[in-house]
């Protein structure tokens, strides 16, 4: 690294590189852009300021710990920079990470087993970008009282007030996405004043400064900037630090970022961007408005992407309500008892999470856009076996289809080097994965893949089977034509591997069928087996897809009928003679743990949905998947816990499903499977070693939906699995349904009383209820009503 520690721009050239690089605003980069448009000032408007009342308002009776920020610290967002802050009343901590902070590279040289590297330094990891610290001496945590924490999900603000000799002092903190900065706002009310220091530093060894700037091994340059404006006092830069004193109120603006760039064809990075000038650029900008204009410009923005779904599940009890977040955690339980409320505010969380983090730029990996060190368990990175898959379920279910944008422009970024990397290296003698056939087309990933179109540790053949099928899925919420035009050539591309891949092996009856190459079942068994279902049916699944893109764009028909034909010569996977399960390999023996997290053999039942309990499939391939499921057992892994619960509930077993939510919600306390104070989902590496990966915080709001509306292209169903606990009443509103529509929901007394679906492209659909069925044809941008499914 090579710090540059430097002031802060003058305003003049503040201005002049804002102008000349305005045009920029649209590249999903840290770059220059144009001034944001602001609210109207003039309007008589106090929604930017939340209500303490909101069940989207969480709330705590205590600050993060130095040691405990990545369970305790709250997290802010503007979908690439994000932070984690403790909200300490005297010494005020924000750790800062850009999407973009990765070490690493292609990481194209194979281990001596024909795998992939998998270390820091070679495959990279995403690490911190800088802290922040506010130090308000006389304000020490043991000199105040009444202290309040909050995290409001609707404006996208985290807060904290307290009392100090009389004085309430507030807080709150926000990553603005208009404005490319956090901003942390200090107020009071009744006479008090501010005194103390801010301090940002380099978490690579930089020395605290204003603004620093520094590169990696690999080249990637990166830099942040701080500034502050007070009144009522004195606001100074003071060496490497900004002093305040006797301020009434006090704006602190940092930001920061790399210069990487989605284009391979220069490395992955914008040779001409500066780090560290455009963080010092960004905050001079912000700087030149006032905190209240830059909340209500955030706030704006924070609610055209959030405001777009609603979630009542009932009503909790006034003792309930009474309690702060951590306190109604422990509460359900201990107590067993529902609290509605708090299970729909966990919802929101989830979705609170994926706005702050999946917008413009790389998508979500292991742990989002918020750390505690340089060194995340698995390096923070993307795995391609379940992990960045469940972080996007979620997605269109719940109103946030632009933040799919994030993943889907990674992969279509990224296919390039990870088709070089499949023609150069897949087919290596050392690759016990390789295909028997000799040849090798089309692309394919390994179980972890980097920013830099860089894979790590082992292939995974399947893993491009399933990229394509998410992405597939997302057309099928929004029937987006511009985006299926740009997943296009990926589906192809995974398709002509497969093509390439496949094996024809003679069945006991004699018959021909075409089967997986030797692989492992993720992430157990043997590894060189053939056939494996999850292999089987993420390759069903695909063919099925790309026939109908190619149909869809009127592409390559020719290419699609030889898919079509190749699917049909697909093995399926069978139910074992011998345990009742639907088999997981070509076996009827059982060749790994009955309770392993992962689901694998089930992935058409979810999140494809091959498998059906509705007549259309065999009904002992339904009984099989369902002795599978149960012999898995019901405590895991939150994300694994949450694949539980969407599996249950497309078997309609609403109490598996619901218990499988509860599970999840249960605390984390010495590092144990659960949710943490600040509603992270803890994963237990080791006894007395709790982890944060986010993916759970994701897939149990997947669950919470798909409990009370199933889709598919041309059907839907109406609380297929509402468990008790939601019945009486409920409401879901701006719900994403595969075929084309959003879904507004009400019901009562476990029954659906009115659903109002409009069409986001699609045109006609089945409407099921308890055995009931209606058919609505809509226009695309019509919409229908429906009531009296009750009856």
């Amino acid at each position: 690294m090579n710090p540059e520690p430097s002031p802060l721009l003058p305003r003049r050239d503040l201005l002049a590189l804002a102008t000349a690089t305005g045009a920029l605003a649209a590249l999903p980069t840290f770059t220059a852009s144009a001034a944001p448009q602001r609210p109207d000032a003039s309007a008589d408007d106090n929604s930017a300021y939340g209500s303490s009342g909101s069940p989207n308002t969480l709330w705590w009776q205590a600050p993060a710990g130095d040691t405990s920020m990545i369970e305790q610290g709250l997290p802010v967002g503007n979908g690439r920079l994000g932070a984690l802050a403790s909200n300490d009343s005297g010494h005020e901590v924000l750790l800062v990470t850009d999407a973009t902070m990765w070490t690493g590279g292609l990481n194209d040289t194979l281990d001596s087993d024909g795998q992939f590297p998998y270390g820091r330094a070679d495959f990279g990891s995403l690490t911190l970008l800088a802290k922040l610290t506010v130090d308000i001496p006389d304000h020490d945590l043991g000199a105040v009282s009444g202290y309040r924490r909050t995290l409001d999900l609707d404006r996208g603000v985290v807060g904290a007030s307290y009392v100090r000799s009389g004085v309430t002092y507030q807080r709150e903190i926000f990553s603005s996405r208009p404005d490319d900065a956090i901003v942390l706002h200090f107020s009071q009310n009744g006479g008090g004043r501010y005194t103390g220091t801010v301090t940002l530093e380099g978490t690579h060894g930089e020395a605290a400064a204003t603004s620093f700037g520094a590169t990696f091994a690999n080249g990637l340059k990166y830099g942040a900037a701080v500034t502050a404006y007070g009144s009522g006092g004195r606001v100074t830069v003071s060496g490497a630090n900004v002093t305040f004193a006797g301020c009434k109120d006090l704006t602190v603006v940092v930001s920061g970022g790399t210069n990487y760039a989605p284009d391979p064809a220069h490395g992955y990075r914008d040779p001409k961007a500066d780090p560290q000038k455009l963080a010092r650029t960004k905050v001079r900008a912000a700087a030149g408005y006032s905190a209240d204009t830059l909340l209500r410009t955030h706030v704006a923005d924070h609610r055209a992407a959030f405001g777009t779904f609603g979630l009542s599940l009932g009503e909790s009890t006034a003792d309930q309500r009474a309690l702060d977040t951590w306190e109604r955690i422990q509460l359900r339980a201990t107590s067993g008892e529902p609290d509605p409320e708090l299970e729909a505010a966990y919802v929101q969380f989830g979705r609170y999470l994926m706005v702050a983090a999946s917008r413009g730029s790389l998508p979500m990996g292991l742990q989002g856009v918020w750390l505690d060190g340089n060194d995340p368990d698995w390096m923070g990175d993307y795995h391609t076996d379940i992990n960045i898959q469940m972080n996007y379920w979620m997605a269109d279910r719940v109103g946030l289809s632009s933040c799919f944008d994030a993943f889907t422009d990674y992969c279509v970024t990224q296919v390039k080097d990870w088709t070089e990397l499949t023609g150069r290296l897949f087919q290596d003698s050392r690759n016990r994965f390789r295909n028997t056939s000799g040849k090798v087309a089309g692309w394919t990933v390994a179980f972890s893949t980097n920013p830099y179109g860089g894979l790590g540790w082992w292939w995974h053949p399947a893993g491009n089977a399933w990229l394509s099928n998410s992405l597939w899925e997302h057309y099928e919420f929004t029937h987006s034509r511009t985006h299926l035009e740009k997943i296009y050539p990926l589906l192809k591309g995974a398709c002509e591997f497969w093509e390439a891949r496949l094996v024809t092996t003679t069945l006991d009856n004699g018959k021909e069928v075409l089967v997986a190459d030797h692989d492992w079942s993720p992430e157990q068994g043997p590894q060189d087996a053939r056939g494996n279902t999850y292999a089987q049916e993420v390759v069903w699944t695909l063919f099925g897809n790309y026939a109908t893109a190619s149909a869809e764009l009127k592409r390559d028909s020719g290419y699609a009928s030889t898919i079509s034909g190749l699917r049909r010569r697909l093995y399926l996977p069978e139910v074992s003679p011998k345990s009742g399960w639907l088999e997981e390999w070509m076996s009827p023996d059982n060749l790994g743990e009955t309770t392993h997290r992962h689901l694998s053999p089930l992935i058409n039942l979810f999140p494809g949905d091959r498998i059906r309990p509705d007549g259309s499939t065999p009904k002992d391939i339904v009984d099989g998947a369902t002795a599978l499921l149960t012999a898995r057992g019901m405590n895991n892994f939150g994300w694994a816990n949450a694949w539980r619960s969407l599996c249950w509930s497309r078997l309609k077993n609403a109490d598996n499903a619901y218990q499988l939510v509860v599970n999840n919600l249960r605390p984390s306390e010495n590092g144990t499977n659960g949710t943490a104070f600040n509603l992270f989902d803890i994963y237990e590496v080791e006894q007395g070693r709790g982890i944060f990966q986010i993916e759970a915080n994701f897939g149990t709001p997947a669950a919470v939906t798909e409990m009370l509306l199933y889709s598919r292209p041309g059907h839907l169903e109406l609380l297929p699995a509402l468990p008790d606990a939601w019945a009486e009443s409920g409401s879901i509103t701006g719900a994403g349904a595969r075929g084309g529509f959003v879904v507004d929901l009400r019901w009562k007394n476990g029954k659906p009383t009115e659903v109002k679906l409009r069409s986001v492209g699609g045109r006609t659909t089945t409407v099921a209820h308890g055995g009931k069925t209606r058919t609505v044809t809509v226009k695309p941008g019509g919409s229908v009503t429906l009531r009296d499914f009750a009856r």
